[in-house]
């Protein structure tokens, strides 16, 4: 019953829902451009450079949910075999790679006026560049495999792979001497970033986390439906 439930109850989100979360996002993500870009002060160290905070980070935090979200789908897709579970992922993909990209060039942006220098090949870039790898591996798969079945064994091996790099990406800072700075933001401490800063922040993350909610629900839709005609055609 589970297996049909939840991609019945996408395909019956209407249009309408889809265009209020479309409206909602776009205030959310006005109003966190205005408090980013013209409220919240600059840093007393980075000056107004601190202000790409407001992308990377939001994206950063997408790019590392997404994948984890993708390998815990594979792990329960290769043990319960759960076909929706994999649509899901698939569906996802796009989004966090976009967002791991996002990361990696708003980063860059950011360590010129920061470090003076465009990129280095510390611990946290480069562990960031190969979960873009992963993502790419896993979409290509995908693309280039025409076996559902073939693809979903080796996409899921790649997501449950790619787990392994998200510890490396959270504690690298942590682990080795890098260009980067520590979390201002863990699950297990209060917050040491000024609530100046971290409101819009947040604003922005909620923001970017609608949009990406927005295009996973209408690509989640076009893969259940693409599902649904072969199974059809394979069965004629």
């Amino acid at each position: 019953m589970l297996k049909n439930f939840f991609p019945n109850k996408i395909l019956s989100i209407s249009n309408k829902l889809i265009t209020n979360l479309i409206i909602a996002m776009i205030l959310v993500v006005f109003l966190g451009f205005i408090y980013a870009l013209f409220i919240s002060p600059p840093d007393y160290i980075q000056g107004d450079s601190v202000r790409i905070m407001y992308v990377h980070v939001p994206s950063s935090f997408i790019a590392l949910g997404s994948f984890a979200f993708i390998g815990i789908a594979s792990i329960s897709n290769l043990i319960f075999k759960v076909k929706f579970m994999p649509l899901m992922a698939k569906s996802l993909a796009p989004v966090g790679s976009i967002f791991t990209l996002i990361s990696i060039v708003t980063g860059s942006l950011w360590g010129k006026p920061t470090w003076g220098i465009w990129w280095a090949w510390d611990a946290r870039l480069t562990s960031m560049v190969i979960l873009l790898c992963f993502y790419v591996a896993y979409i290509l798969t995908w693309k280039l495999i025409s076996s559902f079945e073939k693809a979903n064994k080796i996409s899921s091996i790649i997501g449950i792979v790619g787990l392994l790099n998200l510890p490396v990406i959270k504690y690298s800072v942590d682990w080795w001497s890098t260009l980067h700075q520590t979390s201002s933001i863990t699950l297990t401490s209060a917050p040491t970033i000024h609530y100046t800063m971290l409101v819009p922040l947040i604003i922005m993350l909620v923001g970017m986390v609608m949009y990406s909610l927005i295009i996973f629900l209408m690509k989640y839709k076009t893969e259940i439906m693409k599902f649904k005609l072969d199974k059809k055609k394979n069965n004629k």
